[in-house]
């Protein structure tokens, strides 16, 4: 089932970034984006999960305009149907790692899948402040806490980018298993071939769009 579509997308800032972009994800896809740095990557994500609008062209959720909505309706899909990993965590420095996880299932209406905490390897860090944790540590809360939510898309920027790779494959390994068990799908950014080879489809990022 498609989930999110893309229609000739076009986006430049200083200069032009991508042009005439087409983009299908299903339910089940697990897609990774390279390209050089400053390529456009990051912005492509960002206009893909609600959070830029494009230049030009549309961005379909369930074939909804995303770009069509207001932002109210807007941020009701990115609480409930997205799921967003950013490059910095974003979390609450003075909080607890599991309070800090605990806001997005409350947000989301979601129970805390405890089994997640355990698997990730942040179970025993739970009750360490946010400013405590390592970066790799941060991360994997990052990451717990959207998986919490049990999106329907996981939106991941350089989302294994503080993790050593044995911890990077284990933290793919988990967000694959989680889409292949809920019909959900990942647009995973990554500068790591390797990585990138374990999903489903792999694409580069070009000016003239992705190939």
């Amino acid at each position: 089932m498609e989930l999110l579509r893309a229609e000739n997308l076009s986006q430049s800032f200083d200069y032009p970034l991508f042009n005439n972009l087409n983009l299908s994800i299903s339910s089940k896809d697990c897609i990774a984006i390279q390209g050089s740095s400053g390529c456009g990557k990051s912005t492509l994500l960002h206009i893909l999960s609600s959070l830029l609008a494009p230049n030009s062209g549309k961005v379909f959720y369930k074939n909804n305009d995303l770009y069509a909505l207001n932002e109210n309706e807007r941020m009701k899909i990115r609480r409930y149907n997205f799921g967003i990993i950013f490059q910095t965590h974003h979390l609450f420095k003075g909080f607890l790692a599991l309070e800090n996880i605990e806001l997005a299932s409350v947000l989301s209406g979601k129970d805390l899948d405890r089994q997640l905490l355990k698997d990730l390897g942040i179970d025993t860090v739970l009750h360490h402040k946010i400013g405590k944790l390592s970066g790799g540590q941060q991360q994997r809360v990052s990451i717990a806490r959207v998986l919490c939510k049990k999106p329907q898309i996981i939106f991941a920027d350089e989302a294994t980018g503080n993790l050593d790779f044995e911890n990077a494959k284990n933290v793919l390994d988990l967000l694959i298993s989680y889409v292949k068990a809920n019909n959900a799908a990942l647009f995973f950014i990554t500068h790591d071939s390797t990585l990138a080879s374990f999903c489903d489809k792999r694409y580069m990022l070009h000016t003239n769009g992705i190939c």
